[in-house]
């Protein structure tokens, strides 16, 4: 998704914002502190931002969007917390073995 579409769909998405935000308290309170965490298509960020505000762990958002990157860095920002959301595919990640301790995706609506 990008351009218009994309920021549609943040901002449908940002209706349920509260699902993200219990999501986050769910998976926080189980992982060690300091804890390495990569969502997949994190779209607009919700999920990665809201578990940025809960705890000090290395958080990075993975999605093939520029404009949801730029979006969710953005949104990022705004709230004051760290996420390294970057552009790239699933399929051929960006990154070394064993670099993450919890990967997080979850289903897009359509």
């Amino acid at each position: 998704m990008e351009g218009m579409v994309a920021k549609r769909y943040a901002a449908n998405t940002g209706k349920s914002f509260d699902e993200f935000t219990r999501l986050a308290q769910r998976i926080e309170v189980q992982l060690p502190r300091g804890s390495a965490v990569l969502e997949v298509a994190p779209g607009p960020g919700y999920f990665c931002i809201e578990l940025a505000k809960l705890g000090p762990h290395s958080i990075t958002g993975l999605d093939i969007s520029h404009t949801f990157v730029e979006l969710a860095a953005k949104k990022a920002a705004e709230v004051g917390v760290h996420v390294d959301f970057r552009q790239g595919t699933a399929s051929q990640m960006p990154f070394g073995n064993d670099v993450f301790d919890f990967l997080a995706s979850r289903p897009t609506a359509a």
